[in-house]
């Protein structure tokens, strides 16, 4: 009888265990030697493919870049500046979310990764199209990168032990309920990401008001959430 034939490697399966091999264990779990050992396959047969664990680990975080929505910032996309960061983030997170391991090598940056650079320049052309003046369209890119990551990160709920114990009144006379917290992480976590997003987002309408007032911005504001003859002022009320 034949012998089964072995999957062929590619880099889209290499990826894909690796992946999945990252979000069971984390990120120490990955060698080229386990990596090997999950396909099935020697060890250096994986340098046909990628030259290092990095280079590896680097495509399993573009891999979860790629699933973030990005359809807001196109040019035909009617949303204005302050929905697409909004919609942007939540998609973002999402992706996280469902990848929290790898977020430590997201967060770094895109480097020379060809989604995560997509997403870079989507977001910049987006905000230059708006009105932004470019140098704050890469701050507002960067603070965006580093509210979503930081959120993923981990979890506040999660931080806080199920023992009522643990938070003697005598020392902590403000966490009796703490110990409840673990049990709601997901609603607590989500309304924590979403009232800190509003605040980024309604702190970003007034800059970009206030740079609207001095002619430094608002070249596009059509594009910027401020319709033909709306006032400005709008924009900080979404």
């Amino acid at each position: 009888m034949a012998r089964p034939r072995k999957p062929l490697l590619s880099r889209e399966r290499i990826v894909e265990t690796a992946s999945a091999l990252v979000d069971a264990e984390g990120l120490a779990a990955l060698s080229t030697r386990r990596l090997a050992a999950e396909l099935g396959v020697s060890g250096p047969s994986l340098y046909n493919h990628f030259r290092t664990k990095d280079e590896i680990l680097d495509a399993v975080a573009d891999a979860v870049s790629a699933k973030v929505d990005l359809s807001m910032f196109e040019e035909g996309d009617d949303r204005d500046w302050r929905t697409a960061l909004h919609d942007w983030a939540a998609s973002y997170r999402a992706a996280l979310a469902d990848h929290p391991n790898i977020v430590p090598v997201l967060a770094q940056g895109p480097g020379r990764r060809p989604a995560g650079l997509r997403v870079a320049d989507a977001v910049f052309g987006a905000m230059v199209r708006a009105g932004w003046p470019p140098a704050q369209a890469t701050y507002i890119g960067a603070l965006m990168r580093y509210f979503v990551t930081g959120s993923a990160l981990g979890s506040f709920a999660r931080g806080f032990v199920d023992d009522e114990a643990a938070y003697d009144p005598a020392d902590y006379p403000h966490l009796g309920q703490a110990h409840l917290l673990a049990e709601h992480r997901q609603k607590v976590d989500e309304g924590a990401f979403d009232t800190g997003l509003r605040a980024l987002l309604d702190g970003l309408a007034m800059q970009y008001e206030a740079a609207v007032a001095r002619g430094e911005a608002g070249a596009a504001r059509g594009k910027a959430g401020v319709a033909p003859g709306k006032d400005a002022s709008a924009v900080a009320e979404r």
